[in-house]
């Protein structure tokens, strides 16, 4: 029913208005700003680099040449235009929505999922403990991304708990058929692993459905525009005749529009906040039908093998010669001595350790940085192992590349 969740959107009349919209530490304020805490948190995402990163940031095919596949900043988009059509019907806040949809996925590695995959093995040897990019995400827009004050001094994004919440709880396969938030404002940090939480908001469970609304059917266009699928090949005819067959449907071709149109809209017209954010039955199936056809035939395609085990000695190799520069108080030395052979490398590493790092800060410019250390590397082997993989983490997949372009040229 239009407007049906216009009573529990997240604002200042909601019981946990005060929560959601709390900082992580105490932001600026300029006189005359007539934004909402949530639109402030819009704008603080899009003017991020971590979100301007997005475009050279895989989706599903890797450093594609050709410009109509999409990267994770197409994605991003697709998520917000369907959250927030979603949103816009049922009466939720579109603010909050797209905050959450344009920063869901900023803590994505380059390489995509296999790069996640990579990190992750990195992180659980060496460290102990899982990467898992909703996590990641949580960690860019509370510690690692920056903006400029109005003094001209780094600081940290420090968004809303309803944004940040949203970014950490996004995943998970929607294979129920309802979606509602949970009445537990968690401390975000501890949650131990993804898919774990719902959301806390209405606004978040929209984003986190559409999140998988979003990209099945784009994935099918982006495969056969690469000619790993074939739009008259036998897979594709199959699963046209399975859907036409099964949804008692009409539909001339599977595309992203007309796999997306009856996702959207039966969730509008089955969702309440009594019954909660529902997909039907029908399209639990339609929706699971799409994506085991994606992951049989496109996301384990032969095809996409070579280049998944060259983008592994890309990270791996990275972080092996950065791990190698610890030594302590006496890191930053290797860092610089490192520059000398890898230049580019060396001399991006040791400007991000004097903006993160105890003694990178200590030979830093102190009128520059106002963000929070978080390596204490003088004490903290392990410190200085997490500073290498979110570094890695943050690369685009072409920023990547140019690196081991670096390391393997001479």
């Amino acid at each position: 029913m239009k407007h049906a969740f216009a009573s529990v959107r997240m604002d200042e009349t909601h019981p946990h208005w005060q929560f959601a919209s709390a900082r992580k530490g105490k932001l600026y304020a300029r006189d005359g700003d007539f934004r909402t805490e949530f639109g402030r948190d819009y704008t603080r995402i899009i003017h991020s680099l971590a979100y301007s990163r997005l475009k050279h940031k895989t989706q599903v095919f890797f450093t594609t040449k050709n410009d109509h596949i999409s990267t994770r900043i197409d994605h991003v988009n697709q998520v917000n235009s369907v959250s927030s059509t979603i949103g816009v019907y049922l009466g939720l806040n579109c603010e909050l929505i797209s905050a959450i949809a344009l920063g869901h996925d900023l803590g994505h590695s380059p390489f995509g999922h296999l790069g996640e995959r990579v990190l992750q093995e990195i992180s659980e040897k060496e460290l102990g403990r899982r990467f898992w990019h909703e996590q990641q995400g949580l960690r860019v827009v509370d510690d690692i991304e920056t903006l400029l004050d109005p003094a001209g001094k780094t600081q940290n994004l420090m968004l809303t708990y309803a944004v940040r919440d949203g970014i950490i709880s996004h995943c998970g396969e929607v294979r129920s058929t309802v979606l509602r938030p949970r009445g537990e404002a968690l401390e975000l940090e501890e949650i131990p692993g993804p898919g774990r939480y719902d959301p806390y908001t209405w606004e978040g469970c929209v984003v986190k459905v559409a999140d998988k609304i979003a990209y099945l059917g784009r994935d099918i266009e982006d495969a056969v525009r690469l000619r790993i699928l074939k739009e008259n090949g036998k897979p594709l005819r199959e699963l046209l005749r399975e859907l036409n067959s099964h949804f008692r449907a009409d539909m001339q071709s599977v595309t992203n529009t007309s796999i997306m149109y009856p996702l959207i809209t039966d969730i509008c017209r089955e969702s309440t906040p009594e019954k909660g954010i529902v997909l039907s039955e029908g399209h639990i199936r339609l929706m699971d039908t799409v994506m085991r056809f994606n992951y049989e035939y496109i996301y384990k395609s032969k095809r996409l093998e070579i280049y998944h085990n060259y983008a592994r000695l890309i990270l791996e190799s990275i972080y092996k010669l950065l791990r190698e520069c610890y030594a302590g108080g006496n890191t930053m030395d290797n860092i610089r001595r490192l520059a000398e052979d890898y230049p580019t490398l060396g001399r991006h590493f040791e400007k991000r350790m004097k903006k993160y790092s105890d003694i990178g800060r200590a030979e830093g410019d102190t009128r520059e940085y106002g963000n929070t250390v978080i390596y204490r590397i003088d004490t903290s082997e392990d410190d200085y192992k997490t500073a290498c993989i979110d570094y890695i983490a943050g690369m685009t997949d072409t920023y990547a590349e140019k690196i081991f372009d670096e390391l393997t040229t001479f």
